[in-house]
């Protein structure tokens, strides 16, 4: 069920005019598609950030906009990078029963054998769906799995009335040998002598400092 959200039409574009949106905690929106001109609104911020946050990457939105309902699936959020608020979002308008492709996040549950590592090659994968039943996420597990395990696109598990568009062979998660103390070290030594980072050696044993030894011989 899409959330409704009361949207206004908008004719004033431009950063003045976003910037007067944002200030009064209000986002400014832009609906694209079915070969319409783009319409431009402003949404509510509180209502409309909650419904984003609550639909995920995929969210779908009831825009009531001049009175007219129409269906919105969001593609493209700007987010504020210091007060982590909407800047702007961009929606496609869609209808009930269309087909959409979307890009949907694969999320990995469970835990493999000791020793492993579970390493996530893809996060995401392309999906066709119905615009009203898309997926907030596909879900993968790991549980067992030994070294040299690999999930690829086509070992996933999809909803009813999803279609694979990822190339079915592409690799979702692989299963290597979690690396040991020496592999670390000597990873980590490669990367300073790359760098020209020089170390410093350790002294001997029972070695007295330089300032110690010549004190003594004097």
């Amino acid at each position: 069920m899409a959330e409704q959200i009361q949207a206004e039409s908008r004719t004033e574009f431009g950063k003045g005019a976003a910037r007067r949106i944002r200030r009064e905690h209000k986002i400014p929106a832009v609906v694209y598609g079915h070969g319409n001109d783009p319409v431009h609104v402003t949404l509510p911020g509180h209502e409309t950030t909650m419904a984003i946050k609550h639909g995920g990457a995929n969210a779908l939105l009831e825009l009531v906009i001049d009175g007219k309902p129409q269906l919105a699936l969001t593609k493209q959020v700007q987010v504020d990078p210091i007060r982590r608020v909407l800047e702007h979002v961009d929606f496609v308008a869609v209808k009930r029963g269309e087909k959409v492709t979307v890009d949907v996040p694969v999320i990995v549950t469970g835990d493999a054998v000791a020793e492993t590592l579970v390493v996530t090659e893809n996060a995401t994968v392309q999906l066709e769906a119905e615009a009203t039943n898309i997926p907030e996420q596909i879900e993968v597990s790991v549980e067992g799995a030994e070294v040299g395990t690999q999930i690829t696109a086509a070992d996933l598990t999809l909803p009813s009335g999803t279609s694979l568009l990822t190339d079915a062979e592409t690799l979702i998660v692989n299963i290597t040998a979690a690396p040991t103390a020496a592999d670390v070290e000597a990873e980590l030594a490669e990367a300073e002598a790359e760098a020209g980072i020089e170390r410093d050696e350790p002294e001997a044993e029972g070695a007295a400092p330089a300032e110690e030894a010549a004190a003594t011989e004097e």
